[in-house]
């Protein structure tokens, strides 16, 4: 029996849309009229494509007549019978007409996702500049769909032997800009810049091409006589640095620190974790020399707004540069340094185990199932082992040990 085709007329496809409805309204062939729930009214084409049901919009109404319906309707037949599926096919013309997003493109919408997570303004300059310098000159205007992997060797791979540090995050930053055009529908497949089981079996090893470079450490028999030399100069920077030697923080830590984060009482430094390298909240204990020093600091406090910072820069609102304390520092050592100096002298001259001396440094203990478990701080023993270090960097230093501050501190 052949199909009933042309069961709408213009006069019934009028009262229907009127009446508004919700249904679909048979015309034959393949062509109905849908009412939505809210009136609106289009045209669709429901057809069969390898076995399963499929519906294709053929627009509304108020633009599309009955006989420009039919007449669309009787185009996608056509293309059936062809073997063409007319609605892959718009999907896939639709596609080809929207401009490819550039590397460029997606790496600064990536930067803006991202950037208000980062732990400081300088995380932000610096993923940026590295951006700025080795990658979008190279890859800034290309279609983020279309980048392989030889065009990240041909960024990475000639930095990977003069600056493999360098190298190693202009990889990561170039991964992570790809996987963010993934999970945008803007690429398929494997990330080209992905390391492990991937470039990793085009480049060697960074161990293999350049030994790993330390922060210059000062010794630890040295910290007390430098402690001794530097309380004697004033200022905040030799206050900050102080702090640091004796808490074994981070610089940025320290010198981001705010009145709100710390208890002079409980004698606790709480850093929270946006500020903390691992990420994750961090309780230092402050031993009787650094509450010594907060209370100095105290004194210059101007107001009680507990979110000003306690070592502040010459700027207002701004805290000290990583300069002003390195300037204190003495040639051969570095500011980061002393985490290393603390960590030789806890390791070599005490019975504390290994797993406190690292909690003091806010490292992460073991692997992820070890940490699963391990959910103390291990607070009060960190107490007693900063107390200690304290007490040792408070002993009198003998003649042979005075080291001087650094030449260049103001």
């Amino acid at each position: 029996m052949a199909r009933i085709v042309g069961k709408l007329a213009p006069a019934k496809v009028a009262a229907l849309v009127k009446a508004g409805k919700p249904g679909l309204y048979g015309d034959g062939a393949g062509l109905a009229l849908r009412i939505g729930r809210n009136g609106a009214a289009s045209w669709v084409m429901r057809y069969m494509r390898q076995g399963a049901a499929r519906e294709m919009g053929l627009g509304a109404v108020h633009t599309i007549g009955l006989a420009e319906a039919r007449e669309r309707a009787r185009r996608h037949r056509l293309q059936l019978l062809d073997g063409i599926d007319p609605l892959a096919q718009r999907v896939a013309a639709k596609a080809a007409a929207k401009p490819l997003a550039t590397f460029g493109q997606t790496a600064e919408m990536y930067l803006t996702a991202h950037a208000p997570s980062w732990r400081s303004e300088t995380h932000r300059r610096q993923w940026r500049q590295t951006l700025d310098d080795y990658v979008l000159p190279t890859l800034g205007t290309m279609g983020v769909a279309s980048i392989a992997v030889g065009d990240v060797m041909g960024i990475v791979e000639p930095l990977w032997h003069s600056k493999p540090e360098t190298a190693s995050r202009v990889r990561g930053r170039i991964e992570s800009v790809l996987d963010y055009a993934t999970a945008r529908g803007w690429r398929q497949g494997d990330n080209p810049a992905r390391w492990r089981g991937h470039l990793a079996n085009l480049l060697p090893a960074r161990a293999k091409v350049a030994a790993v470079e330390h922060h210059a450490a000062m010794p630890w028999q040295d910290v007390s006589a430098f402690l001794a030399a530097l309380a004697g100069r004033g200022g905040t920077a030799a206050k900050a640095l102080t702090f640091v030697i004796l808490t074994a923080a981070r610089s940025g830590e320290v010198r981001g620190a705010r009145w709100a984060e710390i208890d002079i009482q409980a004698a606790v430094w709480t850093v929270p974790a946006e500020r903390m390298k691992a990420g994750r909240e961090h309780r230092a204990p402050l031993p009787d020399a650094v509450l010594a020093v907060l209370r100095e600091a105290a004194t210059l406090r101007q107001g009680d707004d507990p979110s000003a910072l306690v070592f502040p820069g010459a700027r207002a609102g701004q805290p000290l540069s990583d300069v002003s304390l390195a300037k204190l520092v003495p040639s051969g050592a570095t500011v980061h340094g002393f985490r290393a100096s603390f960590r030789t002298w806890a390791g070599e001259t005490t019975a504390y185990p290994r797993e406190v001396i690292e909690m003091a440094l806010a490292h992460r203990i073991g692997d992820a199932v070890e940490q699963a478990y391990a959910r103390g701080d291990l607070f009060a023993k960190r107490r007693r082992l900063m107390q200690a270090w304290s007490d040792f960097c408070a002993r009198p230093a003998l003649p042979a040990e005075v080291v001087p501050i650094g030449v260049g501190a103001a």
